[in-house]
């Protein structure tokens, strides 16, 4: 394999009925970061059907070429068919980075394409640098229970390939000025590319606010009730007054009080919001990879020695039942609700 063959960094976009995750907008940024330190350019890679206009959205945000592949076959998400696509696109314009978002979609892709490639495959990064000397991108990850950051590179291989946690980094703001190339490219499949149907969506988390995509974010940990959670709760009260949404620790999710897609931390999800709320939760290393990314963290424990008081940006040691109320009442004046 000729190394210098490989050019660009790339985005694999990800969108969902019509509308781009906004992971692929905080990839983008990093990618523009990336690209700088590697002298070479950004772009991205669409793939679904009717998705064209996407592509004037990720080049605002910083792809100088998007390469569009819209195709009626590609509507649903398919693994070997998204797969086969990401193999031809490779062989024809050779990139030398991939950046996908950990999310289910491109934790199911990544590890698919990097295995078709015979090409590393690093996941769920929280950080990203550059060896300049070397051309290779230097992916951190959590290893050995979040007590540990790795630091993985792919020297002999192209492409270099990394699936990136949703919230870890901020999305850029986008320059409505900015200019790039869009590239239809034609998907080359046929029926053994489908090795599976898709036959029906279901919606699971209901139809309130997503945790990762929440401005407010109000989490519970092992220092709260069963009742917290459900309707009435403290919890559930203060969330609904922020116009935010409830989450928990693992702790919690273990003793089945709330769904695990409301778990945030290491092996949940990660959150960015302009405020997060930890009522009752102590600050394991594996609970704040989850939530450093937030603008504002509030916390709030009875024990003043809990390592979350490290972190947060303000620390209330007191009982969170007692004081969730006061925060939820003092919401409500300032918001004019009786």
């Amino acid at each position: 394999m000729d190394l210098a063959e490989f050019k660009g960094v790339y985005v694999i976009a990800e969108q969902f009925e019509g509308t781009l995750r906004n992971v692929s907008f905080e990839l983008l940024g990093q990618a523009t970061r990336l690209a700088e330190g590697l002298g070479e350019e950004v772009g991205a890679v669409l793939i679904g059907y009717g998705v064209t206009p996407l592509a004037q959205e990720l080049i605002k945000y910083g792809a100088k070429k998007v390469f569009v592949y819209d195709d009626e076959s590609l509507k649903d998400y398919n693994t070997t068919a998204y797969t086969k696509v990401l193999q031809d696109f490779t062989e024809k314009h050779k990139p030398n980075v991939f950046l996908i978002g950990a999310t289910n979609t491109g934790r199911d892709l990544g590890p698919r394409v990097a295995n078709e490639l015979k090409t590393g495959l690093t996941a769920d990064c929280t950080e990203l640098g550059v060896d300049k000397d070397a051309k290779t991108i230097i992916w951190t990850r959590p290893a050995l229970g979040g007590n540990i950051m790795a630091e993985i590179i792919c020297p002999d291989r192209r492409p270099q390939m990394g699936t990136v946690r949703p919230n870890v980094f901020k999305k850029p703001e986008p320059n409505e000025n900015a200019t790039g190339e869009v590239i239809s490219e034609k998907a080359e499949l046929t029926d053994k590319d489908f090795l599976t149907k898709f036959v029906e969506l279901i919606r699971v988390g209901g139809d309130g606010i997503k945790v990762e995509e929440a401005d407010f974010v109000v989490a519970g940990g092992r220092g709260m009730k069963e009742e917290d959670f459900k309707e009435g709760g403290c919890l559930t009260e203060l969330a609904a007054v922020l116009g935010g949404a409830v989450a928990a620790s693992r702790a919690v999710t273990d003793q089945g009080w709330i769904n695990p897609l409301f778990q945030i931390g290491q092996t949940g999800k990660t959150v960015s919001p302009k405020l997060y709320v930890a009522a009752g939760i102590s600050g394991a290393i594996q609970h704040l990879a989850g939530i450093l990314g937030s603008d504002c963290i509030i916390a709030i424990n009875k024990d003043e020695d809990a390592p979350i008081f490290k972190v947060c940006d303000l620390g209330i040691i007191g009982d969170a039942h007692e004081v969730l109320p006061l925060i939820t009442a003092a919401v409500k004046k300032h918001k004019g609700i009786a």
